[in-house]
């Protein structure tokens, strides 16, 4: 029974980060945080990392504090948590980082419709250079008028 509650808990926790992604882009990456997502919206530099690649670093220390409250403390529920944000942030890499932004040359060339959606929504995101204005959606949830 306990693997049950293990599979859902991490299954809830990787749908929850898909909001909490949409809620910390829209309110503080897009908000008090911007100075660290600019160069994501406006490239200024020569160099392959970002200030707005600090945001990784703090999900990984969340998933990090989880790993470690389930190995010092036994406490059970932290483990799938600790791996649900930790599946959701290479999940996050492959499709924002590597799949639509290029940042690795892998994937270029899918082309199936739910692709091409996610590439046009998140194109629309980015023509606005500010902090403002910005249409912003998750990663797995897309609005079906992207998808034509």
């Amino acid at each position: 029974m306990q693997v049950l509650f293990w599979i859902a808990i991490f299954l809830v926790t990787f749908l929850i980060m898909e909001f909490m992604a949409w809620f910390i882009h829209k309110y503080v990456m897009h908000g008090f945080l911007w100075n660290l997502h600019e160069d994501h919206h406006h490239k200024t530099h020569d160099s392959w990392f970002e200030k707005n690649d600090w945001f990784f670093v703090f999900f990984a220390s969340v998933s990090i504090t989880f790993k470690l409250l389930h190995s010092f403390l036994d406490l059970w529920w932290a483990l799938p948590i600790s791996a649900g944000i930790f599946a959701y942030g290479v999940a996050y890499f492959v499709v924002h980082d590597i799949f639509i932004h290029q940042r690795f040359k892998w994937l270029r060339k899918a082309s199936n419709v739910y692709a091409k959606g996610v590439r046009r929504a998140h194109k629309i995101h980015h023509k606005h250079l500010g902090k403002e204005k910005g249409e912003n959606f998750g990663m797995l949830i897309v609005p079906l008028k992207y998808f034509k």
